[in-house]
Parts: structure tokens; C-alpha cells; sequence
């Protein structure tokens, strides 16, 4: 056993999965990101410290980003992480907060430490905490929709910050793997949420708000009335979100969602995962964020993630929701135009792509 300590990361866990032990999932090799500090000119709060367990308390915890962690998502996870690093004033000052999928066997503790140390090999002095997500809370609420993909109980572990977070973190900023943030973090967590909002997002009054739900949903006026009378309801993505959590634990918005969650099981009111009981709970309920946080739909739609170019105006955050994701179109050899902008932050790729980026 002397001689398997040794062995590096990779093959030893090859080895562990050979002989029936350890993770289940192989997780790559990943770069040491560049290291970014707090600007001078910001005023920053001194650099939280990377192995203190209780920097999420400290006072000098400028914004609170909170993310999902698992393997298939991994590299864009990482990516995004570096994109709110590069351009932050204060990065030493971030804390971030990892939600992975937990269960009791060895193999699911095992993927999660094995995740939790490759962030940490590629940001070595970057603070976090992972929590560990009981697949279990979610799973008997969640039925089938679209896409596969979007049925993964992590999808829903965003209901669950309010519950999961400590409570010394009131606001965080919740983020998808699937983005690349192009300008400092904290102009977004400092978002205004007036009165009693517990969330802040981009709203679009221009979709089509009556495709996110069945016509049998709308065709019962009790169900419709219910969920969103005297409010002017307006699609907003859930992968980018400002979230007061005080004000959410007050109003228990977690129970809330659980409810359309259950009635989903027994009625079919909506096909789209866990965008729409966040819609049903919070849609003409939350504060306003400039589009420019979140220019989404870069992944194409839910069943061919065409190419898509981005809206008009300026750009905070480009979002490739949809079914195409950058890395696999770029290991494809098929990537869009835009995927290229995701590729600078891609530490699988050579560091010269990011350095010069």
C-alpha cells in the first residue's frame, strides 16, 4: 500500500477502479489556474484564507458564488470558476460554495472528495466549501421532462441553498456550469432587491410565458389563478440568480417549490425540469437584473443545440443553456463561433489560451 501512495492521482484512481474500489467516476487532469489578486484600487478586504473551514463566516467575504460540482459538468464548472476570478476586482475575497451529489456508498464519498481535490490542485488558494447534496430529498419529486439531462437531481440542489448554505451567508450569487462571466462578480451580487424580493434575475416579458406549462395547466383556471394572479408573470433562467437567503428561509419558498413539485408527479402541469416550479413560486415576484448578466440560449435548444449568437446589447455573462455544451462541441471538432470565448477559460487546454486571453 506504501507503493500506491505514491502513485499519482490518476493512475491510482485507474488502479482503485480496477480493483473494485474508490470513485466512480474517473475525473481528468486538470491545469493550475493563474493566480489572480485583489486589486489596489478596489479597497478589497484582506484575502480570505484558502484552508479555513470557517472563511464562508468571515467578514471579509466580499460575494458568495454558489455552484453545482459534479463530474460530467466538471470542466465547465472549472471554466466558470476561472471566468469569476479573471475579472473580479476583489478574487482573493470570493468564497465559493460546491453542492455535490452525496448518497451513503463509499464509490459516491469517494467521487466527492476526488472532486473537491481537483479544484482545489487548480486553484490552490481559492475558498470553498463543498456540501454534500442528498440525491434522496429530491429524487421521489422529480419527474421525467424534455431532456434527460435536465431530470439529474443536482439540477434541483438550487432549491435547497437556503437549507444547505450556513446561515451567516445571506446573499449568494447562484450560477450554472455552463457559463463564462466577463466582468466583475460583485456588480452582480450587489444587486438591488427591494422589499421583500428573495430573488433577482434578467426577466424576458417578451417570451412566451404559456409554453413553459401544458394547456391542461392553463385550462384549469384554479390552477392557474393560483399560481399567478395579480402578478404580471415573466420568464426568467434560473442559472443566473441573485438570492437573499433570510428573506427565502422566511417566506419557506423551498416548501413552496416542493408543493408544484408534488403535484407535477400526480398531474402534468409543465415539461422543463426544475426551471418551472421556480417560475410558478417566484415568476412577477423578483427583481429586476440588466440582460446583460445573462445572455443565455448559447447551448441552442433542448433537442439539437443548434448555434445561436447573442442578443443584442452589452455582455456580463454569456450562458450556453441548451443541449449544446462548448467542450463537447469543441472535442467534436464542431464547435460554434462563440464556443471560442468559452475555450479561454478551459483548463484543459494550453495556458497560453488563457493567459493571453
Amino acid at each position: 500500500m506504501a507503493k500506491l501512495a505514491q502513485m499519482p492521482r490518476a493512475p491510482l484512481l485507474v488502479l482503485l477502479l480496477m480493483l473494485g474500489v474508490g470513485a466512480a467516476v474517473a475525473v481528468p487532469e486538470y491545469r493550475e489556474a493563474p493566480h489572480f489578486t485583489n486589486s489596489a484600487a478596489a479597497r478589497c478586504p484582506p484575502p480570505l484564507p484558502a484552508t479555513d473551514a470557517d472563511a464562508a463566516c468571515s467578514p471579509h467575504a466580499a460575494v458568495h458564488v454558489a455552484m453545482t460540482l459534479d463530474a460530467p459538468y466538471l470542466r465547465g464548472t472549472m471554466a466558470a470558476v476561472l471566468s469569476v476570478l479573471r475579472h473580479a476586482s476583489c478574487p482573493e475575497s470570493v468564497h465559493f460554495h460546491f453542492l455535490a451529489s452525496s448518497s451513503s456508498s463509499p464509490e459516491a464519498a469517494a467521487e466527492v472528495r476526488e472532486l473537491r481535490d481537483t479544484v482545489r490542485a487548480s486553484f490552490p488558494s481559492l475558498a470553498f466549501r463543498v456540501y454534500p447534496f442528498d440525491e434522496s430529498r429530491v429524487a421521489g419529486l422529480i419527474s421525467t421532462s424534455i431532456r434527460g439531462a435536465l431530470d439529474r437531481p443536482l439540477n434541483y440542489a438550487r432549491s435547497y441553498l437556503a437549507t444547505t448554505l450556513p446561515a451567516c451567508v445571506r446573499r449568494v450569487v447562484y450560477l450554472d456550469s455552463d457559463v463564462v462571466v466577463t466582468d466583475d462578480i460583485a456588480a452582480l451580487a450587489a444587486t438591488p432587491l427591494p422589499g421583500e424580493a428573495a430573488v433577482a434575475a434578467p426577466e424576458y416579458c417578451g417570451a412566451n410565458f404559456t409554453a413553459y406549462f401544458t394547456p391542461g395547466f392553463w385550462a384549469s383556471r384554479a390552477l392557474s389563478e393560483a399560481a399567478f394572479a395579480g402578478r404580471r408573470a415573466c420568464y426568467f433562467n434560473t442559472g443566473v440568480m441573485v438570492l437573499d437567503l433570510p428573506r427565502w428561509r422566511r417566506a419557506g419558498y423551498t416548501a413552496q417549490i416542493e408543493e408544484w413539485m408534488e403535484l407535477q408527479r400526480r398531474v402534468r402541469i409543465y415539461e422543463l425540469g426544475s426551471l418551472p416550479p421556480f417560475l410558478l413560486v417566484f415568476a412577477g415576484r423578483i427583481a429586476a437584473v440588466d440582460h446583460r448578466w445573462n445572455q443565455h440560449g448559447l447551448g441552442g435548444d433542448n433537442y439539437r443545440g443548434l448555434c445561436r449568437g447573442l442578443h443584442a446589447g452589452a455582455v456580463s455573462l454569456l450562458h450556453w443553456s441548451g443541449k449544446g455544451k462548448p467542450w463537447d462541441r469543441l472535442d467534436a471538432g464542431k464547435p460554434c463561433p462563440l464556443d471560442a470565448v468559452w475555450a479561454k477559460y478551459d483548463l484543459l487546454r494550453p495556458a497560453a489560451a488563457i493567459e493571453t486571453s
